[in-house]
C-alpha cells in the first residue's frame, strides 16, 4: 500500500499580493500580448514608411502641443500611481480611497489633450495608409487609457464599500498601478513614431 503525504496548508493566507496573486499573472499576461500587439503595430508602421516615397503621405507632420501634454501628463501621472501601489502593500485603506479617486481624475484629464490628438494629425484615417496606421496607433492606445479609468473607478468604488478592506482588493490596487505604468509605458515609443520620426 502507497504511503500519502498530505500538506496542511490551512494556515495560508486566503488572497496573495503581488507575484503571489493569480490576477498578477493574469495582468502580466495580458500585458504581454498587449505589448505585442503595439510592437506589430509599430512595425507596421515603419513598413508602410519603408514603401512610401515621402512621409508622412500627403500631410504635414502632427502638432506637438496635444501630444506633448499628454506625454507630460502620463509621466507626472506615475508618481501618484507608485504611491497608490505602496499604500496597498502597506494596506492603508484611507490613503488607497484617495489615491484611486487622485488616479481616476488623472486619467479622465488625460483623455482631454487626446481628444486634441486627433485633429492634429492632420489626416483622417481613411485618406491613405499614413492616416490609417497614426489613427489605429492613437486608437489602440486611447483603448487602453479607457480601459484603466474603467478599472480605477470600480476599484475606488469597492475601495469605498465594506468590501474594500481585505487582500484580495488590497491587490487589485497593486494590479491596476501595473497596468497603468503599463499604459504610461506603451506610450513613449508610440509617441517618437506619431511625433518625431515623420520629422526626421
Amino acid at each position: 500500500m502507497k504511503e500519502r503525504i498530505a500538506l496542511d496548508l490551512s494556515k495560508l493566507p486566503p488572497h496573495g499580493m503581488g507575484s503571489a496573486s493569480l490576477t498578477f499573472w493574469g495582468t502580466s499576461a495580458f500585458m504581454l500580448i498587449e505589448g505585442t500587439g503595439f510592437a506589430l503595430a509599430i512595425a507596421v508602421y515603419f513598413y508602410l514608411m519603408s514603401l512610401a516615397p515621402q512621409w508622412p503621405i500627403k500631410a504635414p507632420p502632427p502638432d506637438l502641443l496635444a501630444g506633448t501634454i499628454l506625454t507630460l501628463l502620463l509621466l507626472l501621472s506615475v508618481v501618484p500611481n507608485m504611491l497608490v501601489s505602496r499604500w496597498a502593500k502597506q494596506r492603508d485603506l484611507r490613503k488607497v480611497r484617495a489615491g484611486l479617486v487622485v488616479m481616476a481624475i488623472l486619467g479622465l484629464l488625460a483623455l482631454i489633450p487626446r481628444a486634441f490628438e486627433f485633429p492634429a494629425l492632420h489626416i483622417s484615417w481613411d485618406d491613405n495608409a499614413y492616416g490609417s496606421i497614426v489613427w489605429t496607433l492613437l486608437g489602440l492606445h486611447t483603448t487602453h487609457i479607457v480601459t484603466d479609468i474603467v478599472d480605477t473607478v470600480v476599484l475606488a468604488c469597492l475601495m469605498f464599500s465594506k468590501h474594500g478592506d481585505n487582500a484580495r482588493r488590497y491587490g487589485d490596487v497593486e494590479d491596476n498601478a501595473l497596468y497603468w505604468n503599463f499604459v504610461v509605458l506603451t506610450w513613449l515609443p508610440l509617441y517618437g513614431c506619431i511625433y518625431w520620426v515623420p520629422r526626421l
